[in-house]
Parts: C-alpha cells; sequence; structure tokens
C-alpha cells in the first residue's frame, strides 16, 4: 500500500479540493483516481512481477516491449554489449513459459551463411512424435539408489543468489513437471525442501550445509542432509564456467539469519569460499572421495561437475577411475558461456572451455578410457530451447540442465541488477519486499509449461531427424559452418573414439597419445 499512498493522497486532496474549491480541480483529481486504481490493480494481480513492484511505472517497460525488435537492431547494429541473451530466445521462453508457443508467420531472422552457424540435419523418413518424454537412469555400479533424470532440469542457483520466493516457484515448477532442481551451492534451504522437487544437492568449495566449524566438510552433517527423500543426487562443484577457478563472496549484509542457517555460518559476517577443494589435492584422492560420499549418502547417485580446461587433466581423472575401480554416477560439464550475477569480466570471457568442446572432450575421453557405459553427462551453458538440447545430445550428452531460461520463465527480464539486492521482478534479491512481487503459484505454473514445452519441442526436432530415441542421435547429424563454402558434420570436427580405444597402444589415435601418456592419476598436470 506505501507504493500507491501518493497517489491515492493526490486523489483524495484533488477530490476535496473539487467539491470545496473549484470544480476546476475535477481535472487533477480524475486522473489521480485513474492512477490510483490503476496501482491498485497493479498490486493485487499475480502475472506480472514488475508490476507488483513499479505500480503504474511499471507499464513503461510494456510499452517499450512492443517496439523490442527495432531497440534489439539498434544495439545488433552498433555491437553494444550488454544483451547478453538473444531477443528470440528470450521470446521463446516467455512465451513457452506463459503457454503461448506460436509459430513464427515469416521466415528465419538468422544468417545461415555466417560461419560458425550449425543445423541439424532433418531426415526425409521422419518419425512419430513419441507421446511420453524419455528419462535417463543415473546410476553406475556402485550405486544403489538409481535416479531417473529428465532431458531438462534446472541448473545450479543458490538461496542467497535467488530470492525464497524464486526458489520455492522452481521447486514447486520441478515437482510438478517431474524433473530435477540442482541446489546451487549455497545448501538445502526449507524452500527448497518444502515444495517437494527432486533436489540435486550440489556441494561447493565452502561445503554450505554440510560444513565444519573449520570450514571444512563435514562427513555426518553430509550424510543427515543426503538421506532426505527430496535428494535424488549429490553434485561436488569443482568448477563453475563463468568463473573457473575462483571462489565466490557473500557479504555479511547478506547473511541474515536464514542463510546463515542454511549455509551453516555466522549471521551477518561475509563468507568467502575458497577456489579450491580441501577434500582433495590429485586425481585419486578426488575419484576416492566421491565413492565415499556416496556411501555416506546410502548409496544415491554421486557425480561432480566442471568447466573443462585441460584434457590432460580429465585423462589423469580417468585414469584414476580406472585404477581405483571407482566411478561416479554422472559429471556436469559447465560451459564457459555460463552465466552468474558474480563473476570478474576477464574469468567470464577468457577461461575455460566453451560448452561444445568442454563436452565433446568429456564424452570422448570417457568413451575412449572405456567408462562411458558406467557414467551419464549433464550439459549447462545457455540451454534454452529444444533445438539446444538435441545439440548437446548429439555432442555426447544425456541430459541437459537450464539456469539462465528457467529465469526468464520466472519473470528475469535481463536488468542485470543481480548483484545490486535491487531485481526489480523478485527473482535475485534478498529484500523481501522486492522478493514479494514474484507470485510463486504462478512462476511455478510457468517453469513447469516452459520445461515442458521445451522438451517436447526437442522430441518434435528429433522426430523430424528420424530418430525415435536419444540414443539413435550421432554426430554426423550436426553441421557446422566452418566458411563461406564449406560445412562440415560434427563427426568431421571432433572424430569420435572407439569404446576402449585409449588402452591400448596399438589402437592409441596420435592426436590422443601425448595427452593420455602424461597423464597421471596421482597429480594434476597441464604440461
Amino acid at each position: 500500500m506505501v507504493k500507491i499512498l501518493p497517489v491515492a493522497l493526490a486523489a483524495l486532496a484533488s477530490g476535496l479540493l473539487a467539491f470545496a474549491v473549484s470544480p476546476w480541480w475535477w481535472c487533477a483529481a480524475g486522473p489521480a483516481l485513474l492512477l490510483a486504481a490503476v496501482a491498485s490493480y497493479d498490486l493485487a494481480q499475480r502475472r506480472h512481477s514488475i508490476l507488483r513492484n513499479y505500480p503504474v511505472l511499471g507499464h513503461l517497460r510494456f510499452a517499450m516491449e512492443s517496439i523490442r525488435p527495432e531497440i534489439q537492431q539498434y544495439f545488433v547494429e552498433r555491437n553494444v554489449d550488454g544483451v547478453p541473451f538473444d531477443r528470440d530466445t528470450r521470446s521463446i521462453v516467455y512465451e513457452r513459459s506463459k503457454g503461448t508457443d506460436g509459430e513464427d508467420p515469416f521466415g528465419t531472422e538468422l544468417e545461415l551463411e555466417r560461419p560458425g552457424t550449425e543445423y541439424l540435419v532433418p531426415s526425409m523418413a521422419p518419425r512419430p512424435v513419441p507421446t511420453a518424454p524419455p528419462k535417463v537412469r543415473i546410476g553406475g555400479p556402485g550405486c544403489a539408489r538409481p535416479y531417473d533424470m529428465a532431458l531438462l532440469n534446472v541448473s545450479a542457483m543458490s538461496f542467497g543468489a535467488l530470492s525464497h520466493r524464486a526458489i520455492r516457484a522452481l521447486n514447486e515448477g520441478a515437482r510438478r513437471g517431474g524433473f530435477a532442481h540442482d541446489t546451487g551451492e549455497g545448501g538445502i534451504s526449507e524452500h527448497h525442501l518444502s515444495p517437494g522437487g527432486d533436489l540435486v544437492w550440489e556441494i561447493g568449495t565452502g561445503y554450505f550445509g554440510c560444513r565444519g566449524e573449520d570450514g571444512g566438510f563435514d562427513p555426518r552433517g553430509f550424510a543427515e542432509k543426503a538421506a532426505l527423500d527430496q535428494v535424488a543426487c549429490v553434485l561436488l562443484k569443482i568448477s563453475q564456467g563463468a568463473k573457473p577457478g575462483i571462489g565466490g563472496v557473500l557479504p555479511g549484509s547478506k547473511v541474515d539469519r536464514e542463510i546463515a542457517a542454511v549455509r551453516g555460518v555466522p549471521e551477518g559476517r561475509t563468507v568467502i569460499s575458497p577456489p579450491y577443494h580441501r577434500v582433495y589435492r590429485t586425481p585419486r584422492e578426488l575419484v576416492r572421495f566421491l565413492g565415499h560420499m556416496r556411501e555416506l549418502s546410502g548409496g544415491k547417485p554421486v557425480g561432480f561437475k566442471l568447466c573443462v580446461g585441460s584434457r590432460r587433466e580429465f585423462l589423469a581423472v580417468c585414469k584414476a577411475m580406472l585404477e581405483e575401480d571407482i566411478t561416479p554416477d554422472f559429471i556436469v560439464v559447465d560451459g564457459a558461456e555460463g552465466g552468474t550475477g558474480a563473476a570478474p569480466l576477464e574469468f567470464a570471457d577468457t577461461v575455460g572451455l566453451p560448452l561444445t568442446e568442454g563436452l565433446t572432450t568429456v564424452h570422448r575421453a570417457l568413451v575412449g578410457a572405456g567408462l562411458r557405459d558406467r557414467i551419464r553427462i549433464g550439459a549447462s551453458g545457455k540451454v534454452a530451447t529444444g533445438s539446444d538440447i538435441v545439440k548437446r545430445l548429439i555432442q555426447g550428452a544425456d541430459y541437459t540442465n537450464s539456469a539462465r531460461a528457467m529465469m526468464f520463465a520466472l519473470g528475469c527480464i535481463q536488468a542485470q541488477r543481480c548483484h545490486t539486492n535491487t531485481c526489480p521482478v523478485g527473482v535475485a534479491t534478498q529484500d523481501r519486499g522486492r522478493a514479494r512481487a514474484l507470485d510463486v503459484e504462478d512462476k511455478a505454473r510457468r517453469v513447469q509449461r516452459f520445461q515442458e514445452a521445451t522438451v517436447k519441442s526437442a522430441l518434435q526436432i528429433m522426430a523430424a531427424m528420424g530418430v525415435d530415441d536419444p540414443s539413435g542421435l550421432g554426430p554426423g547429424m550436426l553441421l557446422h559452418r566452418v566458411g563461406p563454402n564449406a560445412v562440415r558434420s560434427h563427426a568431421e570436427l571432433y572424430a569420435p573414439l572407439e569404446p576402449g580405444q585409449l588402452l591400448s597402444a596399438a589402437s592409441m589415435p596420435p592426436a590422443w597419445a601425448g595427452d593420455w601418456n602424461a597423464a597421471h592419476p596421482d597429480r594434476f598436470t597441464l604440461s
């Protein structure tokens, strides 16, 4: 009510003056009453968060949206930074989340002959679209409680980075749609648990939620939370796509009583996550710790997430898996194009491999080491459409995760104020007043609709490619324009390996021999 008080007072004062002084005051009272009525409606409606935070003024945003193509073209023509997700992708997400996904009456606006453009290969014998989306069984030889993962899931976003209402809406949407919700590294809160959606509990270098008094890993605290029914899988975060190799900082001003309790840290004190893990220093120690986590969790699927850098380092982990006979149940590959609200620009732009290179590296390495059938691969990094899902499946993933697109489904308008705690739509803020604008019920429906429509789109695309199931996809079905007059398939660009091919000197591909021979299970090394 405070937000409409000035308008209401102006309307009341103008009305009194109209009666007491002069009828001419109705010229001011009429518009003031109209604005007060609009503001009251804006605060009461639940569809648009920005109107709940900015009654009346928020309508200017929708007026500008009507000429969005022209504004976007202005930025594109001048190569202006600050448009991190293209207009067409945002529109697809918004429309699907609202249940209004329609057909484009005109042709493509993409430059299909521009180098770098990719094309999926349709078949002359398309297949019927499956009626039910497939699931991916997560659980290797050491897993006692496997989990069936959806093709598209909520990627890592912590409580603290997102508001409590945003977390609740994501988890409720995941529950309704039957897909998983990655907690991010900020721990498990009541807002993750009360809706009842399946969780992938992500643990970073701060060990939030299973943090001992010394800031290290607490096995007992981990086992207690891993036993929760909502925890379907456990994920150890080694690195994040947008900022691999550095830790995070949560200012003390944001560490309120609730966040402090969730993370296991002192209230009001700045929390700094180190850039490295205490639980391992070598590939062998990493693999052993993953096995230890699986034991503590009661046999639930355990995996790790990384932004790939050195192929040699990953091959060292593969060698450790072989020697210890311990494998994770899944690996999530995060692309360097992944987003975050707080990353140094130089890291976001120049450190780590993009998702395509990272994903194909991990997939081929596991195949060559004879481990691929024991480990599932998830892909995260700007996954927003059905074609994104299909491309990542072709490149080696078994399933995908999305963060930014899920934020769009929540109502994110890319104001790029995540780090300021002043998110205008209540998604990325700990300001309770601003977070109030996000209606959990409405946004949960949008998250569910977006995921359902996007997976359906992926199945339609696969059917058009003549494929009944993701297992029928192959690298020859994705083409990449390498020049004005040259197109190559991913099978040509990223030569596939045969299962176990790296284990024999006789069959060792020359391009892999140097890295494989230099990789050692007891050390991480780049040279």
